[in-house]
């Protein structure tokens, strides 16, 4: 009789922790998912010792047929350079943009785009949600580059790097601009 109890028991605590677990209501996907890119180009992915230098952690929109600089984005508003929570950026080592010095660290990657130029930003603030509470006292670099128009439009926003000497080019397209920004590492 107690064996039969005790696997009564057992069989209802698994009936209930089961139907508890079919409760949970999980998020549907992103329509911006979440991406990564490191400096160098898939160091993570290394089976050796090889460290990363640059780490973006950055959320995709896609174009969706809109149009994205100067009516999505609006020319000269700050923009979180990505979708979701603002753009992050880590930095393994020290880095030298525009000839400013940034220590080693995370941080936040905002823009202001322009039809010629973006003013790429370099903020403290992190862990915020776009660029609604962006906070200008926290800029760490501010500085100015071209846009590269192209020739076809990317439909999705999309960050990688380019090796230069002593660092990257850390390089940022969507819809049918793209825009460069040189990094030395220390």
């Amino acid at each position: 009789m107690r064996m039969k109890k005790l696997i009564s028991v057992m069989l209802f605590a698994a009936l209930g922790i089961s139907a508890h677990a079919q409760d949970v209501k999980f998020p549907a996907p992103d329509s911006s998912p979440a991406d990564i890119v490191y400096y160098p180009l898939n160091v993570a992915k290394a089976k050796d010792d090889a460290a990363p230098l640059i780490k973006v952690v950055y959320s995709r929109p896609s174009k969706k047929g809109r149009e994205i600089f100067g009516v999505l984005e609006q020319f000269d508003k700050v923009w979180r350079v990505g979708a979701n929570e603002n753009t992050e950026i880590r930095f393994y080592k020290s880095a030298v943009i525009a000839g400013r010095k940034i220590k080693a660290g995370t941080y936040s990657l905002f823009a202001i785009p322009n039809k010629d130029t973006w003013t790429i930003i370099i903020n403290k603030q992190t862990d915020k949600w776009g660029a609604f509470t962006y906070d200008q006292s926290k800029d760490v670099l501010r500085t100015e580059v071209k846009v590269k128009p192209l020739d076809k439009p990317l439909e999705v926003l999309s960050i990688t790097f380019t090796p230069r000497p002593a660092g990257a080019n850390l390089i940022i397209g969507w819809d049918l601009s793209t825009v460069e920004l040189p990094v030395t590492i220390k």
